[in-house]
């Protein structure tokens, strides 16, 4: 009878550690959704917190962190500069636009003055990011390609930078 017992706890382990194999990968996909729901929900408070400001004057002086003083209306338009960016971010970040795809959006985004002026603006507020972090590697990344089609001797502006491998 003992025999019989160790038999059926044996069988018992095998089965619990197949299952536990068999829903890691469940696991995974889980967490990958729940990430994305996670990201889902910061986007549109962030963008909701944006909408705010950029209807409301005095909320909008919150987020007045800039070097020199920024009239009113081109604050409002800063705002939108980085909806817009925070926006190409959150797709990149889902996996719904890949490095290249993202690189691309950058490169139209820059041949709007506005969104240069915002981007100069805010350089200070990249520098208290890690290095190492995805939003600074993804900064260096607009840096570059900006510098690259200042330097540029062509017209044909879509055809500048060279977009950047898997990781920024």
């Amino acid at each position: 009878m003992a025999t019989q017992n160790v038999g059926i706890r044996g069988l018992s382990s095998a089965v619990k550690a197949g299952i536990v194999a068999m829903a890691a990968p469940f696991g995974r996909s889980v967490s990958r959704h729940r990430r994305k729901a996670a990201l889902a929900e910061q986007h549109r408070l962030h963008f909701a917190l944006l909408c705010k400001a950029m209807d409301d004057p005095a909320l909008a002086k919150v987020l007045d962190t800039y070097e020199t003083s920024v009239p009113p209306e081109k604050q409002r338009q800063y705002l939108f500069a980085n909806a817009l960016y925070a926006n190409a971010l959150y797709y990149h970040r889902i996996g719904a636009m890949t490095l290249p795809e993202l690189h691309g959006h950058f490169r139209v985004m820059c041949q709007n003055q506005v969104f240069r002026e915002y981007w100069a603006a805010t350089k200070h507020h990249r520098k208290s990011l890690p290095d190492s972090s995805e939003e600074a590697g993804l900064g260096r990344v607009m840096d570059d390609l900006i510098q690259e089609l200042d330097e540029s001797d062509t017209d044909e502006w879509w055809v500048v930078g060279e977009p950047p491998g898997d990781s920024p």
